[in-house]
């Protein structure tokens, strides 16, 4: 069984890494200017047509037109947001809100914008202000409690939650919300209860089967908690985070075969990912796999050359296949990375290594 601790942390991953939002609507100004209506009507299809940097254009010659129309530039906003351009996206919604200050859906895409560059404190206080500015916008209330609950706040952010599913009992998503975080707070059995309501609404949603599987653990049937997870699996079956998250939670609950295999699929759909790489190396090194470890964590060092933990732990792999001198400079480099970051304990360690393998 789970601890509660580590059920928290998995929930908690689970909604920071796999939540999106609802990105904001375009709100297209309205103008009487003949040269402006011919910009703001170009940039309208080159948007439609998904031709983001001559859209851009267009609207920025409109702004230089009509430097006062707050529509304008929401009009950049949502450019930039649809280009994962964050902090440009929060700048020009900003820019719309000076001039709209009571404009709730500019406030919505602000604080959609600052949660995507995780400034969850500045995001937290944009959505508060657009439910306030209105009332039954269920994605402010949704996006309120993701960034709440990635501030630790869960109470506040199941209150949030609850509130988005009085204005719409039949959204999967708020639903999901809720079971997530009331098993967050040990409300294990309402949480499945919310989480199955969330499947029953929109059975392709692969996060809440994950939620699921995580409760399931927890409650000790393995067998149903592990038809959940692969129920994920077969409906994302190409997301690499998803893979490493399931297989984090095999890790701690004890089995290593399982989560080795989830690691690998990790990695094979995102090799340049170092955390799956490293949670590979890691878990085969605990198998006792160790050339595999070796290799794994020579992948790291290559995608992270200052990763001193992964130097520490490619010696230990080392040793254990009797290549001392190879482990000898893998424990040096990750001592003198570890002085370089501060880290006095892990050096001392890394220190104890080099004299324990001279020894051996």
């Amino acid at each position: 069984m789970l601890t509660m601790t580590y059920i928290r942390r998995s929930i908690l991953s689970v909604t920071v890494l796999l939540w999106t939002g609802l990105m904001p609507s375009l709100a297209f100004a309205q103008a009487q200017d003949t040269e402006l209506d011919k910009l703001l009507e170009q940039g309208r299809e080159l948007v439609n047509e998904k031709k983001w940097s001559e859209a851009m254009e267009a609207f920025k010659r409109a702004s230089s037109i009509e430097a006062q129309n707050a529509r304008i530039f929401s009009g950049i906003g949502y450019i930039y947001a649809q280009q994962g351009k964050f902090q440009e996206a929060a700048d020009a919604y900003q820019q719309a809100i000076t001039l709209e200050p009571a404009n709730p859906d500019f406030v919505y895409a602000l604080g959609f914008s600052l949660a995507n560059l995780g400034n969850d404190s500045a995001a937290a206080t944009a959505y508060r202000r657009a439910t306030e500015l209105n009332n039954r916008n269920v994605n402010a209330f949704l996006g309120l409690g993701t960034v709440l609950a990635r501030q630790g706040n869960f109470a506040q952010a199941l209150a949030a939650y609850q509130q988005a599913a009085r204005l719409d009992r039949r959204n999967a998503e708020v639903q999901e919300s809720i079971g997530l975080m009331q098993i967050q707070q040990g409300q294990i059995d309402s949480g499945i209860e919310s989480l199955q309501r969330a499947a029953q609404l929109d059975p392709r949603r692969a996060s809440t089967q994950i939620g699921m599987g995580i409760a399931l653990l927890n409650k000790g049937n393995s067998a149903a908690a592990l038809a959940a997870f692969n129920r994920a699996i077969r409906l994302d079956p190409n997301n690499p985070k998803l893979h490493l998250q399931v297989g984090k939670i095999f890790r701690e609950s004890g089995d290593n075969v399982a989560a080795l295999r989830s690691f690998q699929r990790s990695v094979n759909l995102n090799p340049s990912s170092v955390e799956a790489q490293f949670a590979l190396a890691e878990t085969a090194l605990e198998q006792k796999e160790t050339m595999r470890s070796v290799m794994v964590f020579r992948e790291v060092i290559k995608l992270d050359p200052n990763n001193a933990s992964a130097y520490f732990l490619l010696g230990i792999a080392l040793k254990a296949r009797d290549f001392s001198q190879d482990a000898i400079a893998a424990f040096e480099k990750a001592k003198a990375l570890f002085e370089e970051q501060g880290k006095s304990e892990e050096a001392k360690k890394a220190e104890d290594a080099i004299r324990q393998t001279k020894q051996s």
